[in-house]
Order: structure tokens, then sequence, then C-alpha cells
């Protein structure tokens, strides 16, 4: 099992497998390989965000054990738990932990 970082900026934290785009991290949830995944809203593949992510995960009912929100946008993070929050499994964790814009 992965740990994933999406974000096409920062870099990847130890112990997590770096995806720069919403496509990699999707690849990964397809796969069934992720345990923690991190989401950052904004991507340079605008208008693709992190908020794609979500709504693959929720269309699918395909969830990590974790889902942190790293995304220093405000507007990003209550989007993506919008989402999140009603439609994830109870025994899905998500936690909000922005991080410094860079």
């Amino acid at each position: 099992m992965l740990n994933v970082f999406l974000d096409d900026r920062r870099p990847n934290p130890p112990g997590y497998k770096l995806a720069r785009t919403a496509e990699e991290a999707i690849r990964y949830l397809r796969a069934r390989q992720v345990n923690t995944l991190s989401l950052d809203y904004d991507l340079s593949t605008h208008p693709v965000t992190g908020l794609d992510v979500v709504r693959f995960m929720v269309d699918r009912s395909i969830y990590p054990k974790r889902i942190i929100i790293h995304s220093a946008n405000p507007f990003g993070r209550r989007r993506m738990l919008r989402m999140l929050l009603p439609s994830k499994p109870e025994s899905v964790a998500v936690t909000v932990q922005p991080l410094p814009w860079i």
C-alpha cells in the first residue's frame, strides 16, 4: 500500500509517492494501492484540480483509509470537504492540514 502526495509544486514528504497531476493520483486509486492520500487543490493542470480526484473517489466509491487535505487554498479545501464528508465511509479518516504556499 502506498501513501500518495498530490501536489504540482511541493516536494513529497518522506514515505509518500509524489503525484504531480490528478490523473497520476487517480491511477493509484484505480489500482487500489493507496493507504493515505494527501491532496492539493490548485494544480498546474488547471482547470483540473484536486476536486477532480475527490469526484473520482465519490463517483466510484473508491477511498483510501486516510485522506489529508493539505491545500493552502481555503476555497479549494472547503469544496473538497463538502464533497467528501457526506459520501465517504465512516472508516475513512479525513483531516485538514494546510501547508504554506510556495
